[in-house]
């Protein structure tokens, strides 16, 4: 077993405070419609160009293993704000340097760690309850291009396009987005439920000469199991 290193109090949350701020502050130069972008190192291929908070939170590994704890700690505040809202990581992201730091500013002062907690939890249910009073429902297709422009990264045509989209299927659609082989960004609309197989066997071919298999009306079955 390899020995630990183990550091207390002000030290570790020095070290840890390092790469919090280490990973946010490359991170935060995204934020807004203004952000600008981040380049990217990757190990194999040309590097990456970015502007999504998130992309950059995962390709960041500090050497330092204290100053790694406190920017993996970031990390997962961007993870999961991807993960449960699909946008808004790069002002989580702020937001828990923002906490992180003048949390340690007041533990440093003398302020009981767990009272700092309530007031902060106590402050974050007040904050919330304010953003949903003042939070308006987007209705128009407008509203939705706009929305989706912000989330494509300023980018009008892909938001217009999911605009589109959201008008063709509705609130209950289901909307893929897939890489396209040639250089045209395309919406295909499917009525219906769409699995991407084809027949096991060319017995089944209707159409010889597009060789397809187009059936009428058919009777469906569903299994759970493979068919032999």
């Amino acid at each position: 077993m390899s020995a630990k290193e183990v550091r207390f109090s002000t030290n570790a949350r020095k070290s840890m405070l390092r790469g919090v701020d280490i990973l946010a502050d490359a991170v935060k130069v995204t934020l807004g419609p203004k952000g600008r972008n981040v380049v990217l190192d990757k190990a194999f291929g040309a590097p990456r160009v970015t502007k999504d908070g998130v992309t950059v939170a995962k390709e960041i590994e500090l050497e330092e293993k204290f100053e790694n704890m406190g920017a993996q700690m970031v990390r997962e505040v961007a993870s999961r704000t991807n993960d449960e809202a699909g946008d808004g990581t790069t002002t989580a992201t702020v937001l828990a340097q923002a906490i992180i730091r003048e949390g340690a500013k007041s533990v440093a002062a003398g302020m009981n760690p767990m009272d700092l907690k309530r007031g902060i939890d106590s402050a974050v249910e007040k904050v919330i309850a304010e953003l949903i009073k003042s939070s308006k429902t987007i209705k128009s297709s407008e509203e939705i291009a706009q929305v989706g422009t912000i989330s494509a990264n300023g980018e009008a045509d892909i938001g217009q396009m999911i605009a589109n989209a959201m008008q063709k299927v509705g609130n209950e659609g289901v909307i893929t987005v897939e890489e396209a082989k040639g250089l045209e960004t395309e919406l295909d609309v499917v009525e219906g439920m769409q699995f991407d197989r084809g027949y096991l066997s060319p017995y089944f071919i209707t159409d010889a000469d597009k060789m397809m298999a187009r059936l009428e009306d058919p009777y469906i079955l569903l299994h759970e199991s493979k068919l032999s």
